[in-house]
């Protein structure tokens, strides 16, 4: 996954010229400005560059989609579901500095436990933010709550947090 960062997925087709509606997670209204390329995950860690030919802003989390090539509704709906993904540059300009995707990347720093890893994927839920890290070659999913979360360094890219007892020993054991 090194350079793709997860922005959302295509959502459903829109009229009747191929356009689509991505709904992202940047965290601000955008019409994606400078992006040249998405990146479409079709089959399972294979990005395939899709070239935007133009976008409109729909509201906070939706944008409509034109991309080159798709020109039919129903090779439109070909792409509906399928995850979008920016490479790096992109995804750090278009991504809103509150928003918890901008976190990717980070790495996270236990109060206990030091350096546990980088962040690789930010899943938000409707009470928190789960981030995804390997630690010790393993998959954790550590919650970023209101209980959890001491503090993010955006300068020095690293959250801080104070994770609840236990919860290391579940992935560990």
């Amino acid at each position: 996954m090194n350079n793709y960062f997860s922005i959302g997925k295509l959502v459903s087709v829109f009229g009747l010229q191929g356009e689509l509606i991505l709904k992202h997670s940047l965290g601000k209204k955008t019409s994606l400005p400078g992006v040249e390329a998405l990146f479409l995950e079709e089959r399972k860690n294979s990005f395939i560059p899709y070239f935007v030919q133009k976008t409109n802003v729909k509201d906070h989390e939706h944008v409509f989609v034109k991309l080159e090539g798709i020109d039919t509704k129903e090779a439109a709906r070909k792409l509906v579901q399928v995850p979008v993904y920016l490479e790096e540059d992109d995804f750090k300009k278009q991504a809103a500095s509150s928003s918890p995707l901008s976190m990717l990347g980070y790495m996270v720093h236990d109060k206990e436990q030091g350096e546990l890893g980088v962040i690789e994927e930010v899943i938000e839920m409707p009470m928190q933010v789960l981030v995804k890290v390997i630690f010790r070659e393993k998959e954790m999913l550590l919650p970023l709550n209101e209980q959890s979360l001491v503090k993010v360094d955006k300068k020095r890219q690293i959250v801080h947090v104070d994770l609840p007892d236990g919860l290391l020993d579940i992935y560990l054991e």
